[in-house]
């Protein structure tokens, strides 16, 4: 039997004070009138005593307990189900008998997620401070340059040939990077909050992936390093929105290149059949991340100590971008890495 209701507590107190009352009853009679248990009256009169004395005990708790107790619970309980339910949806869960034994489980669940909660605002604004203060890194570089060059030009560098062109061809790229910024972070919450609609359709991604590495060949050379496309020998279809999925592989690809070994670096590019969808990974020889940086990669603005150390260039909203259009095609991206080896990413798309 389970104590948790006021129908047990109320037996198992009644039954306490019934058995304490025979004991004292039989008690007194042996120490008074031993002769008296051979008279039949004597266990009659027991026997009603203990009825009437059970019967009152039970009734007195289990008023007591529904009255002055159990109802305070019932209420406990009703505010923190609805609370858990939300205003705007009715609790359907009915107040049954168990009402002790829900309290302990709501309450205990109830704090647990509130811990998860206090942990999770934690992070977001120990991440809201990365972020503001990240923002601020990247907008000053080219707003201070742009400062800069014009100051020079003001102060007579205008009417020098030898510099007024160059000086305003430099404020015009840092105009174009500030644009860049600002047109990477539009998207990404235009991809967070829905509202770019993916345009789906049928295409082969070996195909599309050349193309990509096809117009990356000059950059590749230029650092040294190798694209290699492990062709399957067929064409691949998936169903996806092509000009983002040619995005996310131009990110990717364009990051295995700036983080690649500076000589000898290979970029490796190679598909997968999972299935119903279809793996593609992207494998560099670079410098690697370390363990403790790989669940922040995708955040924006979000660099690495080793990829700080490697290059300047860079927002940090690439991998961003790619993981929010990965998502938004409900696929998975994931991310391994060894320092001073490489790294691996690998996206899923789905298989036509």
């Amino acid at each position: 039997m389970k104590f948790h209701e006021p129908r047990n507590l109320a037996l198992l107190n009644a039954g306490i004070i019934s058995g304490v009352y025979a004991f004292l009853f039989f008690l007194t009679i042996l120490l008074i009138d031993p002769h008296s248990f051979s008279h039949p009256g004597t266990f009659l009169a027991l026997f009603i005593s203990l009825l009437l004395l059970f019967s009152i005990s039970y009734f007195i708790f289990r008023f007591t307990l529904e009255r002055f107790i159990y109802s305070k619970i019932r209420l406990i309980y009703k505010s923190i189900h609805l609370v858990k339910a939300g205003k705007k949806e009715k609790a359907t869960q009915m107040m049954d008998s168990h009402m002790i034994e829900h309290v302990q489980e709501e309450v205990a669940q109830w704090e647990t997620e509130k811990v998860k909660e206090i942990e999770q605002l934690k992070q977001l604004e120990l991440y809201r401070r990365d972020f503001i203060g990240n923002v601020s890194h990247e907008l000053k570089t080219p707003l201070f340059n742009i400062q800069g060059y014009v100051e020079t030009l003001l102060d007579g560098g205008l009417e020098d040939p030898t510099i007024n062109r160059e000086y305003l061809k430099r404020t015009d790229k840092s105009i174009d990077r500030l644009i860049k910024i600002v047109e990477d972070l539009d998207e990404i919450s235009l991809l967070e909050s829905g509202q770019i609609k993916l345009k789906p359709a049928y295409f082969d991604v070996v195909s599309l992936t050349r193309e990509v590495v096809e117009s990356m060949e000059m950059k590749a050379q230029k650092h040294n390093i190798r694209i290699t496309l492990k062709d399957p020998g067929k064409p691949i279809f998936v169903s996806a929105d092509k000009e983002k999925i040619r995005q996310v592989l131009t990110n990717i690809i364009d990051n295995s290149i700036r983080y690649g070994k500076k000589e000898g670096g290979n970029t490796k590019i190679t598909f997968f059949d999972m299935g119903e969808n279809i793996l593609t990974e992207i494998t560099d020889s670079g410098i690697g991340i370390e363990t403790e940086d790989i669940p922040r990669v995708f955040e924006r603005f979000y660099r690495t100590g080793q990829g700080r150390a490697a290059t300047k260039k860079g927002k940090g909203l690439g991998l961003a971008i790619v993981k929010h259009i990965i998502e938004a095609h409900e696929q998975t991206i994931n991310i391994r890495s060894t320092i001073g080896v490489g790294t691996t990413f690998g996206f899923t798309l789905k298989k036509q």
